[in-house]
């Protein structure tokens, strides 16, 4: 397996620290709200990564955090009238919801920041202790920056490029704070309570503390203080990520990650998502018009460093693939009940080691960097190869053979194929009945009248040898 490490910017094979095991960690959503269709893709992105590396055998020990102290929190909670927690548990069960509507798997842990707050006063102080961390006058705590000097090189920024970059375009990169800051490029760790705010006891003042040190301190305490992958969106790698490396590696002395993963933006209709623009999309706004295996068979359209463009146009294409997948999977279990019985022909047999080497193939493109838009495309390669060998008299066993490698990779990619069986109306059942018997008598005007009228009420019929089949459109 190939990965492209953000860290040295090149694609590297992948060495787990530990034979047969992974540690990641996964950057989560702050839940103040319902997660837009940005967050949704690190989260399939990386879901799928997981699903992927355990399909080849490894044991992935999977944390992704909810952080549940935060400024948009607290302004949440005081328009409602409610304490902070109301709002960060509401939000973090819609967000697990709609985690569920997308088919992502929960984490192994899934802790949240304020559960953590022991073991990141510990973090500070040790850094405080080493002299990477200061207090200041209001009680605020620091890091020094240019202390660690090894910052800049995920991002590839550097301290002095980005103070000539303030300097002469406005930049707004400096941490905004008290005026004995030893350094304009110091960064929060712990910060003093306001007014209305929730906060804990420490040794430097009640507060809170900064989110950068959050996610550092989770990951510590549940994979260790290195780890194989540290993962999240293009946006994160600065400051972020740069800031956790930082706090992380001077407190433990050891590097903090060795491959570092980070998925490209989401544009709407080529345009940055945006309230403003309105063109903000949550995950319900999207689920009120489509499945979601739609949407994250969309995601996984393109290779997740891509930028991505969101489009009613894009959309429907996605649906149209993922009905042409679900139809091939439908086709073969209709054949898996009324095809024949006995042994794969040998035709059969040859043609199930060409689906075999599909599969194979599967995996030589998803080794190459998670690429999830070769893989797709493998598996249309592999719904074309069951369309064209299922002719009539196909045999059970083969069609069972096939249908048990598509929804196996299918699987693997998070789709759901298998469709839930609909009930139609007794009418619609009682023309589709009729429209039979009408065949049955050789009277087609009849049994073309009863297709159109089923097409005018989005009832679309196709005749197959295994007998009429419907589909909604």
């Amino acid at each position: 397996m190939k990965i492209y490490n953000t860290l040295t910017r090149k694609l590297e094979e992948f060495v787990p620290i530990t034979p047969g095991r992974i540690t990641m960690y996964v950057c989560g959503p702050t839940v103040y709200n319902l997660i837009h269709i940005g967050n949704a893709r690190p989260m399939i992105v990386f879901d799928t990564f997981r699903r992927y590396m355990t399909y080849r055998g490894y044991e992935v020990n999977y944390v992704s955090n909810f952080t549940d102290v935060d400024d948009k929190i607290i302004k949440a909670a005081n328009e409602e009238g409610v304490d902070a927690s109301e709002i960060s548990e509401r939000y973090i069960s819609e967000c697990k919801k709609d985690m569920e509507g997308l088919n992502v798997l929960p984490a192994t842990t899934h802790p949240q920041a304020t559960k953590e707050i022991p073991a990141m006063i510990d973090m500070i102080r040790t850094l405080e202790n080493k002299g990477y961390a200061y207090k200041a006058s209001d009680g605020t705590v620091y890091y020094r920056t240019r202390k660690f000097t090894g910052y800049g090189r995920l991002s590839g920024k550097n301290i002095d490029e980005l103070e000539s970059g303030h300097r002469s375009e406005g930049h707004t990169l400096k941490v905004a704070g008290t005026e004995d800051r030893e350094d304009d490029f110091d960064f929060v760790l712990w910060k003093p309570k306001k007014e209305g705010e929730p906060y804990w006891e420490s040794p430097w003042c009640d507060g809170r503390p900064g989110w950068h040190i959050e996610c550092s301190c989770m990951s510590k305490r549940y994979l260790g203080d290195t780890i194989d992958i540290h993962a999240g969106g293009e946006d994160l790698i600065f400051p972020h990520h740069e800031n956790e490396i930082a706090q992380s590696e001077a407190a433990n002395g050891v590097p903090f990650a060795h491959y570092w993963m980070h998925n490209g933006f989401l544009n709407i209709n080529n345009q940055k998502m945006s309230k403003s623009l309105g063109n903000f999309f949550t995950v319900r706004d999207i689920a009120a018009r489509y499945d979601l295996q739609v949407l994250r068979f969309f995601m996984l359209s393109a290779q997740y460093r891509s930028p991505l463009n969101f489009s009613d146009e894009l959309m429907e294409s996605a649906k149209a693939g993922l009905d042409r997948i679900r139809n091939a999977v439908s086709n073969l279990k209709d054949i898996m009940v009324n095809g024949s019985d006995g042994d794969m022909t040998e035709a059969e047999r040859g043609a199930l080691s060409e689906a075999l080497r599909h599969r194979e193939r599967f995996n030589e493109v998803m080794d190459n960097d998670l690429n999830t838009a070769d893989g797709i495309s493998v598996i249309f390669d592999l719904v074309k190869h069951a369309n064209t060998t299922t002719a009539e008299g196909a045999t059970k066993a083969y069609a069972g053979e096939l249908e048990g490698i598509i929804t196996g990779l299918g699987e693997v990619m998070g789709l759901i194929l298998e469709t839930e069986e609909e009930v139609l109306d007794t009418d619609i059942e009682a023309l589709i009945e009729e429209r039979q018997q009408a065949r049955k008598n050789r009277d087609f005007a009849r049994a073309d009248e009863i297709r159109d009228e089923l097409l005018a009420r989005g009832i679309q019929l196709k005749d197959t040898r295994e007998g009429v089949k419907w589909s909604r459109i």
